[in-house]
Order: structure tokens, then C-alpha cells, then sequence
């Protein structure tokens, strides 16, 4: 171990002792979630979008709710007005069946508001997500290398200790390709791996129903959108990513009879939307858009299109948690080298 990692390590106990909670950020810090559970060795899903076990996530809720406002996306505009506080947001993205089963029990009984955004084909048609069913193929897969080929430069193992970097690596593909291309990658991956396609009656049961989604909301949760198919929405034309942000737009008004006000970006990151996005954004309504590369909006420079929203990891303990609560200038930014984090997080501490 390093001496930058004993640091951190050093800070986590810290701040998550409670001297962060001095620290004096002011603005708005967006948690965000995928899945909520106990994750076991033998899911074949994608491990890495598990959030918390419902365990963990209570405690994070109480540990939010004592210590920081916690509000929905409609308290954003006047929290925007008195930006004195620090002001903190819950959020989910997808639509996992989890989130209504272990989630939504804890925010309804700690009475703490959270913003779901729903990729709306996924309950629709119960089709897995693209990230979930790479993961599937590569998991139930019995070859030992997938063979270099139209989509990967070089072979990449299957044995059991490396299926999880391969499908890091994939998934880092998927991301990079034009929107065109990303039914014939998957078309080949089923058929490189010997893996074939998630039969329906498995992935049908990830998602959540319309009906579980309008018991939220009539338990105070906020309902956004996240596009109808979850594709990286820069990498598609401006004709393709209006029809994506419109047919969500219309399919949570049929459901739900209300607009379309908060969206999410899938994958969320930098490049992952453009000008283009904004605008058909615009052109439906939605107020506020969310990011996913890390970050809090501070006073004075927020971006209503792109609302900057930091991951909760499972591989994080509580003491991580409390610590990007406390001092999200060091843990809340992964676009800056640690050292400038680290005078970032000085100067806000000594004010």
C-alpha cells in the first residue's frame, strides 16, 4: 500500500468518525444507485451495478437524513435560491425490480425522497439491459477465449478468475460504439461465447412494473426519465436521440399522467451526450438533466442539463460513504488528479 492509499484510507476514518461533518461544502451532492441486495458470486448479471445491500442502504439513508437536507428534484429551483446549505439527493436509475422490493421500503419508512429514472423498454418489453446480458453471456460462456474478431483487437480470456475483467472490457466497447453498430456487436458476442441470447422469462423478471413504479410515486418518489432503450445517446443521430428522449417522454405520461420534468443520461459520462441532447431535452420539458461522472454542484455554477451525480459503490464500506458525504471535494470528483482534490477539500475545510 501506497502512501497516497494509507492517506485515503486515513481520511475515510476520519470523516467517517464525523469531523467531515465541519467540512464547509455548500451546494447539492447526488448520490446515485443502480441495485440494492445482496450480491452473490453466482448472479450472472453485472456485478458492478449492485449499489448496497438493503442493510447498508438504510443505514446511508439515516446517515443522510440527521446530518444534510435531503430533497427531490423539485426543491431543486429553491435550493438554487438559497444556496446556504448542503443539500443532498438520492437517485436511481434503470428500473430495477429491487429498487421497489428493498429499496422503496426503506425511503417510505425513514420518509427520505429519491428520483427513479426509467429506461421505459425495460418494463415495457422485459428485455435485460445490454451492460446485465454481456455479463450473462460471458458468465454461463464454457469456451476458454474469446477469439479476436470484428469488435476486439486481441482474444480475451474466459477462465473463471478473468470472466470479470473481459466483461469490463466489453462493456468499455459497448460504450465507444456508434449506435448502428451495437445490435451486431451483441449478435456476435452471443455467438462467439456459445452463450446465446437471455431467453425473455429470465430477464422479465429484473425490471419493475408500471404499477410498482405508480406505487412509488404515490409514496412521494419522483418518477424521471432515462431514454426508452438505454443507448449512449451522443453516439446516436439528433433524429435518433429526440425519438429516444420522446418515446420515454410519452410512455410516462401514458402511465403515469405527468411530464417528463428530470431525465438521466445513460452512462452519464462527458461525451456520453452532446448539443443535440440538450435539445430535444428542451423540446419536451425536462428541467433538470443528470450526469454520472462524479462531482457536486456547487453554488453559482450549476448546469440545469447537466446535474452532476456521483456513484455509490459496493465495494465501498460505511466509512466511505460518510466520507464523500462529508468531504465530496476529495471523493465526490474522478476527474482530477487526488493532489488537486486534496487542496480542493483543504480549502473548503478551513473555509
Amino acid at each position: 500500500m501506497d502512501k497516497l492509499q494509507v492517506l485515503v484510507k486515513v481520511l475515510d476514518r476520519v470523516a467517517g468518525e464525523g469531523l467531515g461533518r465541519l467540512a464547509r461544502w455548500k451546494g447539492v451532492l447526488i448520490f446515485n444507485y443502480h441495485r440494492v441486495g445482496r450480491l452473490s458470486g453466482e448472479m450472472p448479471f453485472d456485478h458492478d451495478v449492485y449499489s448496497a445491500t438493503q442493510e447498508g442502504f438504510a443505514e446511508q439513508m439515516a446517515f443522510l437524513k440527521r446530518h444534510f437536507d435531503v430533497v427531490g428534484p423539485a426543491e431543486l429551483d429553491r435550493v438554487s435560491r438559497e444556496p446556504a446549505g448542503r443539500t443532498v439527493m438520492v437517485t436511481f436509475d434503470d428500473g430495477y425490480r429491487d429498487n421497489f422490493e428493498l429499496a422503496f421500503p426503506v425511503l417510505r419508512d425513514q420518509k427520505v425522497p429519491a428520483t427513479f429514472f426509467i429506461t421505459t423498454s425495460f418494463l415495457d418489453e422485459g428485455v435485460l439491459a445490454w451492460w446485465d446480458e454481456i455479463a450473462w453471456m460471458i458468465r454461463r460462456s464454457t469456451v476458454r477465449v474469446l477469439p479476436a474478431g470484428p469488435w476486439t483487437a486481441e482474444p480475451l480470456s474466459l477462465a473463471a478468475g478473468e470472466k470479470a475483467g473481459t466483461i469490463k472490457a466489453l462493456l468499455r466497447t459497448y460504450k465507444r460504439l456508434r449506435g448502428v453498430h451495437c445490435a451486431a456487436y451483441m449478435t456476435w458476442l452471443a455467438q462467439a461465447t456459445g452463450s446465446g441470447r437471455c431467453p425473455p422469462e429470465e430477464a422479465r423478471k429484473v425490471w419493475m412494473t408500471w404499477d410498482m413504479v405508480r406505487e412509488m410515486r404515490h409514496g412521494g418518489m419522483a418518477i424521471g426519465g432515462h431514454t426508452v432503450n438505454h443507448p449512449v445517446l451522443s453516439r446516436l443521430s439528433a433524429a435518433e436521440q429526440a425519438a429516444e428522449i420522446q418515446g420515454c417522454a410519452q410512455r410516462l405520461r401514458d402511465e403515469l399522467g405527468e411530464p417528463m420534468r428530470w431525465f438521466a443520461y445513460p452512462v452519464g459520462a462527458r461525451d456520453a451526450f452532446n448539443a443535440d441532447t440538450r435539445q430535444a431535452l428542451a423540446d419536451v420539458g425536462v428541467e433538470f438533466a443528470f450526469s454520472y461522472y462524479g462531482g457536486y454542484n456547487r453554488p453559482g455554477t450549476w448546469d440545469r442539463t447537466d446535474m452532476r451525480r456521483i456513484a455509490v459503490e459496493h465495494m465501498h464500506d460505511s466509512a466511505r460513504f460518510r466520507a464523500t458525504a462529508a468531504l465530496p471535494s476529495l471523493y465526490g470528483s474522478h476527474d482530477e488528479p487526488m493532489g488537486r482534490r486534496l487542496r480542493k477539500t483543504l480549502a473548503e475545510f478551513l473555509g
